[in-house]
């Protein structure tokens, strides 16, 4: 295995005695810097990685952190001018998620590069951290590679705020609803032609051993 594979395993136990002491660290230092502000690289290299980004000219990663909680509806002191059910101000649920809400608040800071995609890195009891992964449409290092010069078509601007993102497609409920509840025809003949082996219980281990105990006595 590669170091991004050990890098991997070690981010899926959050709870291990080596990165709780690093997350703690690291969120004392997030909360130090600015809101919003550049990163010299990224945090996790092997999720960034992941995600599209490479080590070169023309990809940047900013770092931000957003509040957690409930979105408050931003009328002027409380006063909603409508209907009871409708006068709720504090505890309205935003349909987006942080992360969404995250990427376009690092877009508007930065109006000149395009969000390609995002990942979290950290939270505490106040705030959520997330690093944005950006491409600058206008270098040429983008621009001639093949793989990630799409981004520079003008179609792609300001895709984070028409749900284009992996975030934003998750927000979206796309493959969610009645046409999706039938499962597709090629997976029903999949699961049909696999030979599949289930594993034996540890009841009918026990009661096929005294079986055996029990021919073998007699």
């Amino acid at each position: 295995m590669g170091a991004y594979k050990y890098i991997e395993e070690l981010q899926k136990k959050k709870q291990s005695d080596v990165l709780r002491f690093l997350l703690r660290v690291r969120c004392w230092e997030y909360r130090q810097l600015n809101v919003i502000h550049r990163a010299s690289r990224p945090s996790r290299p092997d999720k960034a990685r992941r995600l599209g980004y490479k080590a070169k000219q023309g990809f940047v990663i900013y770092r931000i952190r957003v509040r957690r909680g409930n979105r408050k509806k931003p009328v002027k002191k409380g006063a909603t001018f409508g209907k009871p059910v409708r006068q709720g101000v504090n505890h309205l649920k935003f349909q987006r998620s942080l992360r969404s809400t995250a990427e376009e608040r690092v877009a508007r800071r930065c109006g000149n590069l395009r969000v390609l995609n995002s990942y979290w890195i950290n939270q505490d009891g106040v705030y959520k951290y997330f690093e944005v992964i950006l491409v600058d449409p206008s270098h040429k290092a983008i621009r001639r590679d093949p793989r990630m010069n799409w981004i520079c078509d003008p179609v792609h601007k300001r895709r984070e705020s028409r749900g284009l993102t992996g975030a934003g497609k998750k927000n979206r409920g796309l493959g969610k609803g009645h046409r999706h509840n039938h499962q597709p025809k090629n997976a029903v003949w999949r699961r049909h032609n696999t030979p599949a082996f289930a594993f034996m219980s540890n009841q009918i281990l026990s009661v096929m051993f005294i079986v055996g105990l029990f021919r073998v006595s007699v």
